[in-house]
């Protein structure tokens, strides 16, 4: 009998310590939670499918051109509806080129705005455009969020495209002034929403539910927006109440070591420095992802060495108001 027992004892401690040395450690609740989900807006599932086209032309209001559903859609030929608006586009940036490299203007607008999910290059210096697009092709920029597929898409295009056209394209967007295009709202009670796969846009009627602690990126026209990427039709950002007043707070002062004033890199006013991108007015959410994706090794170019230790002790709700200050401040 003692023997075994014996026996039942050493093949439970052998099992105890081949689980312990061999078993990847348990991961947390916090390890398999999506981060910052109002920020990445990853769907947990399939997203509604676009509507169809029926061939229709479409209007915006001062435009003097219409265009199909489809027509819209050709990221190779995106739209422009307001070729007043902006320079001349570089063929790059106009139409891209088979079969690699998408047209830039389709992701972030002829007039360089862009949408949450992706970032809005106008008014960024021509160098620090460069650079990003180096990091992409190097693999020192990537995301954090591994369901941010269009990431992916991004690296993908930056290694396809060549030296002339990097040029170009920074030369382009960096041309160009960043203008008002998010406008900050503090409350607590939003529209009830749906992923659209990368940003959220207000269900149709008049339902509300609770903010929370997040901010709620949505375009003030959803189908123009969505439907017709107008690249005139901005985006309002709620965010909960005294979120604006605790980021600057935490933007000016560092707030007691925990980081650094932002100024002291990009400028008075955060309208960028030299090298230093602008921040002001910028999308909060694009914002927020940075941020983390610093904090998380997932941007490893020149400008992480000094970002990262910056960022490392900012909490959740810090990356929340700080976002939401900076996005309220006027470019």
């Amino acid at each position: 009998m003692k023997s075994r027992v014996g026996s039942l004892l050493f093949v439970l401690l052998v099992l105890l310590f081949t689980r312990a040395i061999g078993a990847p450690p348990p991961q947390s609740k916090e390890a398999t939670e999506r981060p910052l989900p109002w920020a990445y807006a990853v769907p947990d599932g399939p997203v509604d499918k676009p509507e169809p086209d029926d061939g229709t032309l479409r209007h915006l209001p001062g435009a003097s051109v219409a265009f199909t559903l489809t027509q819209v859609r050709d990221n190779n030929n995106p739209v422009d509806w307001y070729p007043g608006d902006h320079p001349q586009m570089p063929n790059v940036v106009a139409h891209g080129r088979k079969p690699s490299v998408t047209a830039c203007a389709f992701c972030h607008f002829p007039n360089g705005k862009g949408r949450p999910e992706n970032s809005g290059p106008a008014g960024l210096p021509y160098s620090y455009i460069v650079q990003q697009i180096d990091d992409f092709r190097e693999g020192a920029r990537k995301t954090a969020e591994p369901g941010k597929k269009n990431t992916d898409q991004m690296i993908a295009i930056a290694k396809g495209m060549n030296d002339h056209e990097v040029q170009a394209a920074a030369e382009y967007f960096s041309s160009m002034n960043w203008t008002p295009w998010v406008k900050v709202v503090e409350t607590d009670t939003v529209p009830k929403t749906r992923n659209a796969g990368g940003f959220f846009l207000r269900l149709e009627g008049s339902e509300t539910e609770p903010l929370g602690q997040r901010i709620l990126e949505v375009p003030v026209d959803t189908d123009a927006t969505e439907l017709l990427r107008d690249p005139r039709s901005g985006f309002i950002a709620y965010a909960p109440v005294g979120s604006i007043k605790k980021g600057a707070a935490l933007a000016t002062t560092g707030g007691a070591g925990k980081t650094v004033a932002c100024e002291a890199c990009h400028g008075v006013g955060l309208k960028g420095n030299g090298y230093v991108p602008s921040l002001a007015g910028r999308s909060p959410s694009y914002l927020a992802q940075q941020l983390y994706n610093f904090q998380h090794y997932a941007r490893n170019g020149p400008g992480s060495q000094v970002m990262r230790p910056i960022v490392e002790n900012l909490s959740p709700d810090d990356i929340l108001v700080l976002t939401a200050y900076v996005a309220s401040l006027a470019p």
